[in-house]
């Protein structure tokens, strides 16, 4: 046998094994929920990913909803497509808090868009709700953490929510079915890059 049958055998041998094993995890997961949904870390993409999350299900025909907190008034390019495709939005609309220097307005807005939040975390005909950036909030103590927790585990139980945003709660993270970390290594903004319509916003 030449080397080269050697080596097609050996790797037939490892994808056999490795597709043994990806068939009995398929076959064992038979639990089927709503998921609960975390991005967070330091890095970019965080609300990349999430906004990804909600254009896959609605290219499946789901209903989806987004609340964006910390976002202010300016263009955003998900929510031109996503819009025109169904999706509910609610922007808290202040924008950063650097920005607004205003700690009680930017604590109303903050209310304001978690009640928003709340009308769709009771709604069983929402599929998936992003809450981006909704930790900040949380951090901040802008909306109380125990209600959000109370309100994300009475949710309807086919209902997937994503959160987004840096330092998510430890409960949070504790309760969420899927957590992934974005990890910053390097970033064209701290070169002196401005940021790029379409890729940045």
């Amino acid at each position: 046998m030449t080397d080269t049958n050697n080596d097609n055998a050996k790797h037939k041998a490892r994808m056999q094994k490795q597709k043994t094993k990806v068939d009995e995890r398929i076959a064992a997961a038979t639990q089927d929920k709503g998921l609960l949904l975390v991005i967070t870390g330091n890095g970019k993409g965080k609300s990349t990913s999430g906004f990804g999350t909600i254009a896959r299900a609605v290219g499946h025909g789901l209903n989806a909803a987004v609340v964006q907190y910390v976002k202010g008034g300016w263009a955003c390019g998900e929510r031109n497509l996503l819009e025109k495709n169904g999706v509910i939005f609610h922007v808290m609309g202040t924008g950063f808090t650097w920005e607004t220097q205003d700690k009680e307005t930017d604590i109303k807005a903050a209310q304001a868009a978690w009640q928003h939040s709340k009308i769709l975390l009771q709604d069983p005909s929402i599929d998936v709700v992003l809450l981006d950036e909704i930790t900040y909030m949380l951090t901040y103590k802008y909306i109380d953490l125990n209600e959000v927790l109370e309100v994300l585990s009475s949710r309807p139980k086919e209902q997937h929510v994503i959160i987004t945003g840096r330092a998510c709660h430890r409960a949070i993270i504790d309760m969420a079915d899927t957590v992934s970390e974005v990890r910053s290594i390097k970033h064209a903004f701290d070169n002196g890059i401005q940021a790029q319509k379409g890729i940045d916003w």
